[in-house]
Protein backbone atom coordinates (compact mmCIF):
# COMPACT_ATOMS: atom_id res chain seq x y z
CA UNK A 1 0.00 0.00 0.00
CA UNK A 2 2.13 3.35 -0.82
CA UNK A 3 1.91 5.59 2.27
CA UNK A 4 -0.72 8.32 2.44
CA UNK A 5 0.89 11.93 1.23
CA UNK A 6 -0.54 15.33 0.47
CA UNK A 7 0.27 16.14 -3.47
CA UNK A 8 -0.62 19.68 -4.94
CA UNK A 9 1.69 19.30 -7.60
CA UNK A 10 0.55 16.47 -9.67
CA UNK A 11 -2.31 14.05 -10.04
CA UNK A 12 -5.77 15.65 -9.82
CA UNK A 13 -4.86 18.92 -8.29
CA UNK A 14 -2.87 19.86 -11.24
CA UNK A 15 -5.10 18.56 -13.74
CA UNK A 16 -7.87 20.61 -12.50
CA UNK A 17 -5.40 23.83 -12.08
CA UNK A 18 -4.19 23.17 -15.77
CA UNK A 19 -7.70 22.74 -17.18
CA UNK A 20 -9.17 26.20 -15.89
CA UNK A 21 -9.19 26.16 -12.17
CA UNK A 22 -12.90 24.84 -11.49
CA UNK A 23 -14.12 28.24 -11.88
CA UNK A 24 -17.45 26.54 -13.32
CA UNK A 25 -17.53 23.92 -11.07
CA UNK A 26 -20.66 23.30 -8.23
CA UNK A 27 -17.93 24.02 -5.34
CA UNK A 28 -16.79 27.06 -6.51
CA UNK A 29 -20.45 28.40 -7.31
CA UNK A 30 -21.38 26.77 -3.79
CA UNK A 31 -18.84 29.52 -1.94
CA UNK A 32 -19.89 32.46 -4.38
CA UNK A 33 -16.92 33.37 -5.86
CA UNK A 34 -16.92 36.47 -7.96
CA UNK A 35 -14.56 37.63 -10.65
CA UNK A 36 -12.52 40.42 -8.63
CA UNK A 37 -13.73 39.86 -5.06
CA UNK A 38 -11.73 39.38 -2.09
CA UNK A 39 -13.06 36.33 -0.14
CA UNK A 40 -11.82 34.89 3.04
CA UNK A 41 -12.50 31.28 3.25
CA UNK A 42 -12.06 28.73 6.21
CA UNK A 43 -11.30 25.08 5.77
CA UNK A 44 -12.52 24.01 9.30
CA UNK A 45 -11.90 19.94 8.06
CA UNK A 46 -8.99 20.35 5.84
CA UNK A 47 -8.16 16.56 5.18
CA UNK A 48 -5.75 16.68 2.10
CA UNK A 49 -6.41 20.11 1.50
CA UNK A 50 -7.48 19.81 -2.09
CA UNK A 51 -11.00 22.14 -1.89
CA UNK A 52 -8.51 24.78 0.21
CA UNK A 53 -6.11 24.54 -3.38
CA UNK A 54 -9.04 25.24 -5.19
CA UNK A 55 -10.10 28.26 -3.15
CA UNK A 56 -6.57 29.67 -3.00
CA UNK A 57 -5.97 29.13 -6.89
CA UNK A 58 -9.12 30.81 -7.36
CA UNK A 59 -7.85 33.77 -5.52
CA UNK A 60 -9.48 33.28 -2.13
CA UNK A 61 -7.21 33.78 0.90
CA UNK A 62 -7.80 30.21 2.93
CA UNK A 63 -7.02 29.43 6.34
CA UNK A 64 -7.24 25.69 6.77
CA UNK A 65 -8.15 23.69 10.03
CA UNK A 66 -6.96 20.11 10.83
CA UNK A 67 -7.40 18.30 14.26
CA UNK A 68 -5.49 15.51 13.54
CA UNK A 69 -1.60 16.09 14.10
CA UNK A 70 -0.78 13.24 11.49
CA UNK A 71 -2.78 15.11 9.12
CA UNK A 72 -1.50 18.46 9.84
CA UNK A 73 2.13 17.04 9.06
CA UNK A 74 1.21 15.86 5.61
CA UNK A 75 -0.26 18.59 4.94
CA UNK A 76 2.43 21.02 5.92
CA UNK A 77 5.28 18.86 3.97
CA UNK A 78 2.69 18.98 0.89
CA UNK A 79 2.50 22.63 0.92
CA UNK A 80 6.39 22.49 1.60
CA UNK A 81 6.79 20.64 -1.25
CA UNK A 82 4.14 22.98 -3.52
CA UNK A 83 5.60 26.34 -2.38
CA UNK A 84 9.15 24.93 -3.96
CA UNK A 85 7.91 23.45 -7.43
CA UNK A 86 7.41 26.99 -8.63
CA UNK A 87 6.12 30.66 -8.93
CA UNK A 88 2.87 29.16 -10.09
CA UNK A 89 1.94 27.12 -6.82
CA UNK A 90 4.40 29.23 -4.45
CA UNK A 91 1.84 31.82 -5.43
CA UNK A 92 -1.19 29.55 -4.55
CA UNK A 93 0.36 28.53 -1.50
CA UNK A 94 1.20 32.00 -0.15
CA UNK A 95 -3.13 32.51 0.30
CA UNK A 96 -2.72 29.10 2.46
CA UNK A 97 -2.77 29.27 5.98
CA UNK A 98 -2.37 25.90 7.95
CA UNK A 99 -4.04 25.91 11.47
CA UNK A 100 -3.81 22.68 13.81
CA UNK A 101 -6.74 22.86 16.70
CA UNK A 102 -10.22 22.04 16.51
CA UNK A 103 -12.21 24.20 14.55
CA UNK A 104 -15.24 24.69 17.19
CA UNK A 105 -12.16 26.90 19.46
CA UNK A 106 -10.77 28.23 16.54
CA UNK A 107 -13.85 29.70 14.13
CA UNK A 108 -14.84 32.40 16.97
CA UNK A 109 -11.65 33.47 16.40
CA UNK A 110 -11.53 33.96 12.84
CA UNK A 111 -15.21 34.90 11.61
CA UNK A 112 -14.62 34.60 7.57
CA UNK A 113 -16.50 35.40 5.16
CA UNK A 114 -17.54 31.87 4.27
CA UNK A 115 -17.00 28.71 6.25
CA UNK A 116 -16.63 25.59 3.89
CA UNK A 117 -17.27 21.89 6.17
CA UNK A 118 -16.65 18.48 4.49
CA UNK A 119 -17.34 15.84 7.30
CA UNK A 120 -15.80 12.76 7.26
CA UNK A 121 -18.92 10.33 7.64
CA UNK A 122 -19.44 7.05 7.85
CA UNK A 123 -19.11 4.79 4.87
CA UNK A 124 -22.04 3.83 2.72
CA UNK A 125 -22.90 0.11 1.70
CA UNK A 126 -20.97 0.81 -1.28
CA UNK A 127 -17.67 1.36 0.98
CA UNK A 128 -15.54 -1.90 -1.18
CA UNK A 129 -15.51 1.36 -4.10
CA UNK A 130 -14.16 4.24 -1.98
CA UNK A 131 -10.85 4.60 -2.99
CA UNK A 132 -7.90 3.85 -0.90
CA UNK A 133 -7.00 7.33 -0.22
CA UNK A 134 -10.37 8.26 1.48
CA UNK A 135 -10.08 4.76 3.75
CA UNK A 136 -6.45 5.64 4.47
CA UNK A 137 -7.69 9.08 5.58
CA UNK A 138 -10.47 7.22 7.64
CA UNK A 139 -7.58 5.68 9.17
CA UNK A 140 -6.40 8.38 9.83
CA UNK A 141 -9.15 10.88 11.21
CA UNK A 142 -12.10 8.38 11.70
CA UNK A 143 -15.62 10.03 11.30
CA UNK A 144 -16.55 13.26 12.70
CA UNK A 145 -19.50 12.36 14.72
CA UNK A 146 -19.64 16.47 16.24
CA UNK A 147 -20.08 17.50 12.39
CA UNK A 148 -23.78 19.13 13.95
CA UNK A 149 -22.02 20.35 16.61
CA UNK A 150 -19.00 22.27 14.24
CA UNK A 151 -21.98 23.38 11.69
CA UNK A 152 -23.58 25.25 14.64
CA UNK A 153 -20.44 26.67 15.09
CA UNK A 154 -20.30 27.77 11.46
CA UNK A 155 -23.78 29.31 11.19
CA UNK A 156 -22.79 31.51 14.17
CA UNK A 157 -19.20 32.88 12.66
CA UNK A 158 -19.42 32.83 9.14
CA UNK A 159 -19.91 36.25 7.81
CA UNK A 160 -21.72 35.72 4.45
CA UNK A 161 -22.35 32.04 4.00
CA UNK A 162 -21.77 28.30 5.48
CA UNK A 163 -21.27 25.64 2.58
CA UNK A 164 -21.52 21.90 3.86
CA UNK A 165 -20.08 19.42 1.32
CA UNK A 166 -22.66 16.35 1.85
CA UNK A 167 -23.31 12.76 -0.30
CA UNK A 168 -25.47 13.69 -2.84
CA UNK A 169 -28.27 11.16 -2.25
CA UNK A 170 -27.46 11.78 1.71
CA UNK A 171 -30.01 12.46 4.64
CA UNK A 172 -29.93 16.01 5.33
CA UNK A 173 -27.63 16.52 8.68
CA UNK A 174 -29.98 16.66 11.72
CA UNK A 175 -29.96 19.29 13.78
CA UNK A 176 -29.31 22.28 12.03
CA UNK A 177 -31.63 24.18 9.94
CA UNK A 178 -32.80 23.54 6.22
CA UNK A 179 -29.87 25.10 4.06
CA UNK A 180 -30.91 28.24 1.65
CA UNK A 181 -30.33 26.17 -1.64
CA UNK A 182 -28.21 23.42 -2.53
CA UNK A 183 -26.00 23.07 -5.73
CA UNK A 184 -25.79 19.34 -6.84
CA UNK A 185 -22.81 17.87 -8.31
CA UNK A 186 -22.80 14.27 -9.78
CA UNK A 187 -22.35 12.39 -6.43
CA UNK A 188 -21.90 15.51 -4.11
CA UNK A 189 -23.97 17.82 -3.39
CA UNK A 190 -23.11 21.50 -1.34
CA UNK A 191 -25.46 22.71 1.40
CA UNK A 192 -25.64 26.40 1.09
CA UNK A 193 -26.52 28.59 4.25
CA UNK A 194 -26.78 32.12 3.75
CA UNK A 195 -25.73 34.43 7.09
CA UNK A 196 -25.34 37.46 5.66
CA UNK A 197 -29.23 38.61 6.62
CA UNK A 198 -28.99 37.93 10.22
CA UNK A 199 -28.90 40.79 12.32
CA UNK A 200 -26.17 41.71 13.28
CA UNK A 201 -23.62 40.45 11.16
Amino acid sequence: MNALRVDFVTGAVAYRLRSGGGKSQPIARALGFRAGQDMNVVDATAGLGRDSFLFASLGANVTMIERSAQMYALLRAGMDEARAAGPEFADIISRMTLLHGDAMQLLPGLSPDVIFVDPMHPPRRSSALVKLELRQVREIVGFDEDAADLMRVALAHAKKRVVLKWPRKGDAMAGIPAPSHQILGKSTRYDVFITKLRPGV
